[in-house]
């Protein structure tokens, strides 16, 4: 019975369950490769910052502070961008800002437009001679003018070209108080319009007389209505010669103001016209606008006082 017992008892098997580790997946590595990649990006940033001048790091925080003004006007604190000494130019002994690479290619620039204007203004004083060398042959070539070559005078200005048309007293150009051209000058006047009918340039033209009163000018017909209508009748004669009437720029009467001999303000030379062909700057100069003067508004508080004389 014993053994029967034996052979019936239970057999209990224990079976111990463990438990394995998961699988966690890659997004770990993304996470440590963006640590990473920040703090390389940090290092970066501390070394640009470290090697950017001070010049650079005021223009930086002013372009946040206001974007619109520095994109219009640019950044303070250039000169010392160019090197990370402050100072920022050759010269280490100074201590505020000299020069950066943008103003030295402004100031390259500059000098370039001025070799050029330099270039400019030779070449247009070699055309002004040459025009004078023409109007001087033209005269020589033709018996009538060459006998009124002492009354021509041609010399270079500010301006330009002047070519001078004066007075004697054994042939005028005008009646006296007239401005009625005399048959002389008014052939003068073709031929030289016939060559300055090519010139590229404009002209100005001013009738000048001398210091003697005009019978009733103080109340009329006078001097400065004198030399202005000279000048426009000279106008008329040198169209009529060929110059395009576009060319001429400004007709003006100067009367007794600019005499030629002063010390003889009655003198016939005074009596003169004058054709200035004019080089580019004083055609520049007469074609800009004048800029009207604006007025300064008055501060906030403060009064004024008009006082009647």
């Amino acid at each position: 019975m014993a053994g029967d017992s034996k052979k019936l008892q239970p057999i209990i098997i224990k079976r111990v369950k463990r438990s394995g580790h998961g699988h966690h997946g890659g997004a770990w590595k993304i996470a440590y490769a963006d640590f990473v990649t920040a703090m390389m990006a940090f290092f970066l940033l501390m070394w640009l910052l470290g090697s950017t001048t001070e010049g650079d790091k005021k223009g930086i925080a002013d372009y946040f502070n206001s974007p619109l003004k520095i994109a219009m006007l640019g950044g303070s604190g250039s000169g010392d961008s160019s090197s990370i000494i402050r100072g920022g130019g050759a010269d280490l002994s100074r201590s505020d800002g000299q020069v950066k690479q943008g103003e030295i290619d402004a100031k390259k620039r500059a000098l370039n437009l001025q070799a050029l204007k330099a270039e400019q203004r030779r070449a247009e004083m070699m055309r002004l001679q040459a025009i004078k060398d023409k109007v001087e042959d033209v005269l020589a070539a033709n018996p009538k003018l060459a006998a009124m070559r002492s009354q021509i005078r041609l010399d270079m200005t500010a301006d330009g070209l002047r070519i001078q048309i004066v007075d004697e007293l054994s042939r005028a150009m005008f009646d006296s108080g007239s401005a009625v051209v005399q048959p002389h000058m008014r052939e003068l006047l073709h031929e030289i319009g016939a060559v300055l009918a090519d010139v590229p340039n404009r002209l100005t033209l001013e009738g000048h007389t001398d210091a003697q009163r005009y019978a009733g000018g103080d109340r009329g017909y006078g001097n400065w209505e004198l030399s202005s209508d000279r000048a426009n009748a000279s106008r008329r004669e040198l169209v009529a010669g060929g110059l395009p009437d576009e060319h001429v720029l400004r007709v003006q009467g100067l009367a007794s103001s600019q005499l030629i001999e002063p010390d003889n303000p009655a003198g016939p030379a005074n009596r003169r016209i004058s054709i200035i062909v004019m080089n580019r700057e004083a055609e520049e100069r007469i074609l800009k606008p004048a800029v009207p003067a604006v007025p300064a508004e008055p501060e906030p508080g403060s009064t004024f006082t008009l006082s009647a004389r």
